[in-house]
């Protein structure tokens, strides 16, 4: 199993500890460092010598706040994905924190249990969502959200959009290779010319993509329960 480097921020050192203390001792997990605000974080990210795979993050903090915490570290490091585990949790954000590069948004409360199963999911496919965030995201779509051109000679492929739905639908690699017929060499070259064509940075960019563009509803998404 394939270690998941983890970093956590929140300026309640007791929430710190404790979950640093349960994720250390959890195989496949391994806590980098922790920080109490923002600005701590960016600047142990800078410093760092190994970057983490994972930051959870709560919003509310003293100093720089989780938001702006997250806009800083998507622009300077794109492919370290974003929890947000807050006590200021409404599904009603769900649509601003996809757009900030969030890859999963949670409530304070949830079950440590729960929360390790999303980080892994996280790690794989690049996004968590639930059934009522899905619900919440479907609200926050403008009506008027322009339907894709397709036929575009700069636009996607048939094979690309191909490849794109099953992105959303938590595919592996392999596993579109398998129902497509192509190589996993083959889809993750499709993967990267979808990054480069949609300007997405990571898999939930790609999933944001493809529900503003009309290619995948929203109730099409996988619901992870």
């Amino acid at each position: 199993m394939e270690t998941i480097k983890i970093t956590i921020t929140d300026d309640d050192a007791l929430i710190v500890s404790l979950l640093q203390n349960y994720l250390q001792s959890l195989d496949g997990i391994e806590v980098l460092f922790t920080a109490g605000s923002g600005d701590e974080l960016l600047q142990k990210l800078t410093d760092a010598t190994t970057l983490p795979d994972v930051a959870l993050l709560d919003l509310k903090m003293a100093g720089m706040d989780g938001i702006e915490a997250t806009e800083k570290l998507k622009q300077r490091w794109p492919d370290i994905k974003v929890i947000v585990v807050s006590s200021h949790y409404q599904k009603s954000f769900m649509g601003f924190m996809l757009k900030t590069g969030v890859s999963a948004f949670l409530p304070k409360g949830i079950s440590p249990v729960e929360l390790v199963t999303i980080i892994r999911t996280v790690q794989q496919q690049g996004y968590y969502f639930k059934d009522d965030q899905l619900a919440a995201l479907r609200t926050q779509i403008p009506t008027n959200a322009p339907r894709p051109a397709l036929s575009d000679e700069e636009g996607l492929s048939e094979r690309e959009v191909e490849v794109l739905k099953l992105i959303c639908q938590q595919k592996t690699a392999k596993e579109i290779g398998d129902l497509l017929f192509i190589t996993q060499r083959t889809a993750e070259g499709h993967k990267n010319n979808l990054f480069a064509k949609t300007g997405a940075k990571n898999i939930a960019g790609l999933v944001i993509y493809a529900i503003q563009h009309g290619i995948i509803r929203v109730d099409e998404l996988p619901v992870i329960s």
